[in-house]
């Protein structure tokens, strides 16, 4: 029988790769997002390399699309909540508004509860299920211009730590990756690349590059398949390594390491 697996946010950056490879693998991908043309690109790439692919377009934090998607995926296998975003992003926490904050909450917290709400009752009836969330790093970290963004997605992870814990005996298990710094059409290199030295990226990150959108579909692949049958509840960073240095950075004279100020 096909696996179906649900995508939100699923026709650019890390949710394209994502719907790419679940469809590469032969699930079914009922394919959610809110810009119908990249939605339709990516349906006939998936399409064009032998894969099945539905799209439903509209905003996942709606309760007519979260209607949507449920029809087309009639009984999901697999749900992969991947919507999030920083934006609408304010220079400072004081500067920023209640309606930022209420939009932010809708694009990486409240939709995961409607669509998970949803699909979920089917999974337990089934006895089987991968649910596969979207947080971040800066869920476990500081980030001084975006603290909203953080507390929704420190939200996504104790959420699926606890959703985990009731799901278990189902047979329905939730993970969560944690991205950073991520090369995708919403956030390409260059962009975050803007005045800085591109041969210093092994003092910013790790593994001395930015991650690209494969490297994340390859962990919600692993996350949703039987290979990682026995673990759930967790939140798995796919950062290059940036988290486990925290605060340290090669200096940029490559002559150790340092978590303060230097000056070369």
């Amino acid at each position: 029988m096909t696996r179906v697996s649900v995508v939100t946010g699923g026709a650019l950056g890390i949710g394209g790769a994502v719907s790419r490879r679940l469809a590469a693998d032969g699930d079914l991908v009922v394919l959610n997002d809110i810009d119908g043309d990249a939605a339709a690109r990516t349906r006939a790439d998936i399409e064009a390399a032998g894969g099945r692919c539905v799209t439903v377009v509209g905003d996942i934090v709606e309760d007519a699309t979260v209607a949507a998607v449920v029809r087309a995926a009639g009984r999901a296998d697999v749900l992969v909540n991947n919507v999030g975003d920083f934006r609408p992003a304010a220079p400072s926490f004081q500067e920023s508004t209640p309606e930022q904050w209420q939009r932010l909450y809708e694009l990486n917290l409240l939709h995961v509860f409607k669509l998970t709400h949803a699909l979920l009752p089917a999974m337990i009836e089934h006895g089987s299920g991968a649910i596969v969330n979207n947080s971040t790093v800066e869920a476990f970290r500081g980030i001084p211009q975006h603290p909203v963004y953080s507390a929704f997605n420190a939200g996504v992870s104790a959420f699926t730590r606890s959703l985990a814990v009731a799901a278990g005996r189902h047979g329905v298990r939730v993970n969560a990756i944690a991205p950073d710094l991520a090369d995708t059409e919403q956030t390409p290199a260059s962009w975050m690349l803007r005045g800085y030295d591109p041969d210093l990226m092994h003092t910013w990150v790790p593994m001395a590059r930015f991650g690209r959108p494969d490297d994340y579909a390859a962990v919600v692949a692993f996350l949703a398949s039987d290979e990682a049958r026995y673990v759930t509840g967790h939140t798995i960073p796919v950062d290059g390594g940036t988290l486990a240095a925290s605060g340290w950075f090669v200096r940029a004279d490559d002559r150790g390491w340092t978590n303060r100020p230097h000056r070369a």
